[in-house]
């Protein structure tokens, strides 16, 4: 049975498109947090308007120092406790026993099965017992994205409810917002990283470049999805 999505007035806001999506997800909601700064942006907004959203994060092994910085200085302000979830220790051994340690740029497939191990098979426990999910994309940061709606059946992942609360809102709005309320940020974003991924996976980007543009760089921008996010 298909799930029944709430139709939201374009005018929508963040806190609006939130609400009216852990209402709609039949059980729990959490965010699925990379603790970039629309994450940490879509965690004050619910603990400003008391919703009670999880937080969950997937440490891949290949994480940036500066992103833990700011998963324990957002633990800390809001007092929550993250679900930290790990991809399989054997799949990660197998994986660089057989293609090395840097297969992902080899290939698209290497990357996908690099993501798939690391991102995509931890994301499903994260999701497992979850009526709905949010995410931090906005339909600016890439090709891949623009089709996206607000709220939206994940029929990859049993049909539970996506929600993607800033959807609308460009770079700018998240940065105003992020520096209005002094949010923990990422460092990393100050020294050109506009899209953090994994630290071999990222690098900064140059001033007027596309901000995914330092994500898989030596790949072609429809391909820039780690497989979180597939339609």
């Amino acid at each position: 049975m298909k799930r029944e999505v709430p139709l939201l007035p374009a005018t929508a806001t963040p806190l609006e498109i939130l609400r009216a999506g852990m209402d709609a997800a039949s059980g729990p909601v959490s965010l699925a947090c990379s603790f970039s700064w629309e994450d940490v942006a879509i965690i004050d907004i619910a603990h400003e308007a008391a919703l009670k959203l999880g937080v969950f994060a997937l440490d891949t092994g290949r994480l940036n120092e500066e992103t833990y910085e700011v998963a324990d200085a957002v633990a800390d302000r809001y007092g929550i406790s993250i679900q930290w979830y790990f991809p399989r220790h054997e799949e990660v051994e197998r994986l660089e026993r057989e293609k090395g340690l840097f297969s992902f740029r080899e290939s698209l497939e290497n990357r996908h099965d690099c993501c798939h191990i690391r991102k995509v098979e931890p994301l499903g426990r994260g999701l497992q017992g979850l009526g709905g999910w949010v995410t931090g994309m906005r339909r600016e940061q890439s090709v891949t994205r623009g089709t996206l709606a607000p709220l939206e059946p994940d029929e990859l992942n049993g049909g539970i409810l996506k929600i993607n609360p800033l959807l609308e809102w460009s770079e700018e709005e998240v940065i105003g917002y992020v520096e209005e309320h002094r949010l923990p940020t990422n460092r990393l974003f100050r020294q050109g990283y506009r899209s953090i991924g994994c630290a071999p996976c990222t690098r900064p980007v140059a001033p007027g470049e596309h901000p995914r543009s330092g994500r898989w760089w030596w790949e072609n921008p429809e391909h820039k999805e780690c497989g979180l996010h597939r339609r």
